[in-house]
């Protein structure tokens, strides 16, 4: 069989496609859609530092878990955590923001989760800050990114901020109690509840909230009351596990503005 080959140069890199001479010829469009897809990949490094401008702490008295810098209306920046997060302090709440600012932050009361381990925080501000682009949610085998502070880290390096790589290793049926759906490799540890998970693209397709092997309770409950069975239970215990950013847009509610 007779082959010919495409050649396709875009700021990524040059892209041979091989294909039958006898195919039928590929359309500019779908060219275009290949082009699209490899210069929005970004590289690890370049994840790594959009990580780092999307993720803040989330304070008390201590620090309390990791946030996501989630929309910016005029001077007010909306923040979305795990509401376990919140409950583990007292307010008044803080966030501190990638630059090592401090500010004064309220809950958003007018928020319903329907139950999903989520809550929103606003602060306010004059400085310009990077917010998150949502993403659909993943599948089983993608690479994701996951970011936070972990309460093990030194506050003195990065800020205690940490990056991690890994791939989706099952998104189920229904969710878990909580919302949490989507099951990574990636290392989650305490203080990283909050944090982003995110695509090769950058985008936020999942909130971090639950880690592997976990001391106590039992989170592998369904939403609906139910219970996995005994081997997908064991499975599910040996990885990390988020509430996909899907599950928060399908919520479709609004928020006024409460500072």
């Amino acid at each position: 069989m007779k082959w010919q080959t495409l050649t396709l140069v875009n700021c990524v890199g040059i892209w041979i496609i091989a294909m039958p001479a006898s195919a039928p010829q590929v359309s500019v469009s779908a060219l275009n859609t290949l082009e699209q897809q490899a210069s929005t990949q970004l590289s690890v490094e370049q994840l790594q530092s959009l990580a780092k401008s999307l993720t803040v702490k989330v304070l008390s008295q201590e620090v309390l878990g990791s946030g996501i810098l989630l929309q910016k209306q005029g001077s007010v920046y909306t923040i979305v955590t795990n509401a376990h997060v919140l409950r583990s302090g007292d307010p008044p709440y803080k966030i501190e923001t990638p630059d090592g600012k401090i500010y004064s932050a309220v809950v958003v009361k007018t928020a319903n989760f329907e139950g999903k381990d989520l809550s929103l925080l606003q602060f306010r501000t004059k400085s310009n800050y990077a917010v998150a682009k949502l993403g659909e949610i993943p599948q089983a085998g993608d690479e994701v990114f996951a970011a936070g502070f972990p309460f093990t880290a030194s506050p003195t390096k990065d800020r205690g901020f940490v990056f991690r790589t890994g791939q989706v290793w099952r998104v189920l049926d229904k969710a878990l109690e909580g919302g949490y759906q989507v099951g990574y490799t990636n290392d989650i540890e305490k203080g990283m509840s909050g944090g982003p998970l995110l695509n090769f693209r950058g985008e936020v397709v999942g909130i971090n909230g639950m880690h592997a092997y976990p001391l106590w309770g039992d989170p592998y409950i369904f939403k609906d009351g139910s219970e996995p069975d005994p081997a997908l239970r064991e499975q599910m215990s040996h990885y990390s596990w988020g509430i996909p950013m899907e599950t928060f847009k399908q919520l479709g509610f609004e928020w006024a503005n409460s500072i």
